[in-house]
């Protein structure tokens, strides 16, 4: 049998990743100017430290609202720099909001106590006790340290994901006390009609966005696809697919390599989201996951019955051909890290070399079928087994079975260990950074 290959597609010639990231920058400075401005044009207090304060806070309640921002999962941002990107953005930004309301409340308390000469302790319980809104500001500073603690690497390696979950969702709460603080307290709030439009715009995309991106979008998404368990099929003794099929999924607007994050509304399990990934290019009639057992929640996806109901969150992820810049592409998989690569590789148009790394033949899981795909495609695939040690995917193993590594595009998903070894491989090949595309899969915040 012959396949005739349509030719592949042009590089992009402006990276979808650049654009996003420029837009939102472009964007941020933009309303740092106007929030300067609005400042300015309220006048300044006569002591240095409030006005410093003031400005800080306001700062500060802009960087909040962009966190809101980036962890709303809309999918034009999601779709063009990820969601592990977004939320690793959002954590970082999480850490300069604690420091930038931890400056606004010394430089006003210190400045309040030089004005009536007391102690900054005195000052504050006055604050507290006689300005309207203060109380709420100290609350909600007070959820944002014990989120920022838990979510320290040092602590959040230590606590359950649903524990940190539950204490990160405090932070809705202390954005509410914020706002209201903000409209009791700030002169820059109602310095002039325009200034008061201008902060409710703010907090009005802002949660907007959250709302529509994560409660609206997911629950018209489900109530229009009604998603179902069609087909469980294991893989192997502890990899398993799970087939799900529903309404008009030609309409879902799914590609090769992205993610969902799976509710299966069984009575002990409807309450737990997992991020799996497609594990076979969407065809418009059924979508496919395919996970390995590492916890209770994808432990019990092998007993799933047929017809449970299934609330889909998605699709996310950047992890598509919508980033490539090369004709010609290199995908690399460690263990179950194979599914998305499966998916990509039966997207993908142009010549493609597959490396799949795994210990031994009996954990290929989906081999066959990427073995069925490569020599319908005219791909090449190398099965990569044994220990770690020596590293199969060294600079000079992955020279050798892909001479011409450093003019193609570059996909890989597998364990961190094997990514970050693999990362460090191709900088030393000197493979171009817009040329490799990762994602590392996990739950956002």
């Amino acid at each position: 049998m012959t396949t005739v290959q349509s030719p592949p597609a042009p590089p992009t010639a402006i990276r979808p990743r650049v654009v996003a990231r420029t837009s939102l920058y472009a964007v941020l400075a933009a309303n740092a100017a106007v929030v300067a401005y609005f400042f300015a044009q309220a006048g300044f207090a006569s002591n240095a430290l409030i006005v410093i304060g003031r400005l800080f806070g306001l700062y500060g309640a802009l960087v909040m609202a962009f966190q809101l921002v980036l962890v709303a999962r809309l999918p034009w941002l999601d779709r063009r720099i990820g969601m592990d990107r977004l939320t690793s953005w959002h954590r970082r930004t999480g850490f300069t909001l604690l420091w930038t309301l931890l400056a606004h409340s010394v430089f006003i308390i210190f400045g309040y106590a030089e004005g009536a000469s007391v102690g900054p302790i005195t000052e504050l319980v006055d604050l507290a006790e006689t300005t309207e809104g203060v109380l709420r500001a100290i609350v909600a500073f007070g959820i944002i340290l014990v989120v920022g603690a838990v979510s320290a690497r040092y602590a959040r390696r230590r606590l359950a994901y649903e524990t940190w979950h539950f204490i990160h969702l405090y932070t809705y709460v202390a954005v509410v006390l914020a706002f209201t603080h903000q409209v009791a307290v700030d002169t820059t709030f109602t310095s002039s009609s325009a200034a008061t439009a201008y902060w409710y715009g703010v907090w009005g995309v802002a949660l907007g966005a959250l709302v529509l991106g994560r409660l609206a979008l997911p629950l018209w998404r489900n109530t229009r696809h009604q998603f179902r368990v069609s087909a469980v099929v294991p893989e192997s003794d502890n990899v398993v697919s799970v087939y799900v099929t529903g309404k008009d999924l030609d309409r879902l607007p799914a590609q090769a390599g992205q993610c969902f994050l799976w509710r299966f509304l069984t009575r002990d399990r409807w309450w737990q989201a997992n991020p799996f990934s497609l594990s076979a290019a969407p065809d418009g009639h059924t979508l496919r996951l395919t996970a390995k057992a590492a916890g209770d929640g994808s432990a019990a996806l092998r007993h799933m019955k047929v017809g449970t109901r299934v609330f889909a969150e998605g699709p996310y992820g950047a992890f598509t051909t919508l980033h490539r810049v090369r004709s010609e592409s290199l995908l690399i998989a460690g263990g179950v890290g194979v599914t998305p690569i499966r998916a990509i590789l039966e997207d993908i148009e142009g010549h493609a070399v597959v490396l799949y790394r795994v210990s031994s033949d009996r954990d290929a899981v989906l081999y066959d079928e990427l073995r069925d795909i490569a020599l319908a495609k005219g791909a090449e695939l190398h099965l990569v087994t044994g220990s770690p040690v020596p590293d199969r995917l060294a600079p000079s193993e992955l020279a050798r079975l892909v001479p011409d590594i450093a003019d193609r595009d570059v996909f890989l998903c597998g364990p961190p260990p094997m990514m970050n070894a693999v990362l460090r491989s191709l900088g030393e090949l000197n493979v171009p950074k817009q040329q490799i595309h990762f994602e590392r899969f996990s739950l956002a915040g």
